[in-house]
């Protein structure tokens, strides 16, 4: 196989030239970078160093990792690619304070594409301002994002943040109320809460939920109330149940 590799429909894209090429001509859509241990070159320390320059995460990875993306000739260095293009968190949040919804959803480590990709579907499909997801341990929005996504994901304002602790402190200097759904003590139900606006609504993982650390910068806690004691909901549902409600309060 040849230099010139396209991406394949999987948002994978093979290859050493391929890859120094998005990351200099495009290094906004570029997720992360995976490279096979041991290999080095002027080539490699360039990518290395374009990835750090654009604070991409970069790692170095068995050559089974690799072959489990992509199953051609890959040369031992292939780039996950978010085709629509990261924004920077401050453009993120400034562009929503003028959203027809003022609110930013932040995913915590949510591993889900599926989820990641429907939740990106309902923040579109309201009018809120975008999303922002951690640099480390969160889904790829690769193809099955996109899918779930219904075409969102192309469309949406979407980051990748280094430190979600900043990004929420960031926020709240422009203002933002920061809200997180948790269900603990002191938490307040969603429909009894008064919700304001513009917001961050926090999403924690799915088994974990929101990190201690970032559950630090919560200004509120919400929790959705169940009948029956059922406690079913995924973090997509109950993210678009939580966002209905913003969306009345935001017409009051």
């Amino acid at each position: 196989m040849s230099d010139n590799y396209n991406e394949n429909t999987d948002g994978i894209l093979p290859g050493v030239k391929p890859v120094l090429e998005r990351l200099t001509s495009s290094p906004e859509q570029v997720d992360s970078v995976l490279i096979r241990k041991g290999k080095r070159g002027a080539d490699i320390a360039t990518i290395t160093d374009a990835c750090k320059k654009n604070k991409i995460r970069f790692t170095f990875v068995q050559d089974q990792s690799l072959d489990k993306l992509f199953d051609g000739n890959h040369q031992g260095v292939i780039a996950k690619i978010f085709e629509a293009g990261f924004k920077s968190e401050d453009e993120v949040l400034e562009e929503a304070l003028e959203a027809e919804l003022p609110l930013v959803v932040v995913l915590d480590q949510i591993q889900d594409p599926g989820n990641a990709g429907t939740l990106a579907r309902t923040i579109y499909g309201i009018g809120a301002g975008g999303m922002i997801v951690p640099k480390h341990n969160a889904s790829f929005l690769g193809a099955a994002a996109a899918k779930a996504s219904a075409g969102a994901l192309g469309k949406l304002a979407v980051a990748k943040a280094t430190n979600l602790s900043r990004t929420l402190e960031l926020a709240k200097k422009m203002g933002y109320f920061v809200y997180g759904a948790e269900y603990k003590e002191g938490a307040e139900n969603l429909y009894k809460a008064k919700l304001h606006t513009p917001a961050v609504l926090v999403l924690g993982n799915e088994e974990k939920g929101i990190r201690p650390n970032v559950a630090k910068r919560l200004d509120v806690s919400l929790f959705i109330p169940m009948a029956h004691g059922f406690d079913s909901l995924n973090v997509a549902q109950a993210g678009a149940m939580m966002l209905s409600q913003f969306i009345a309060a935001n017409c009051d």
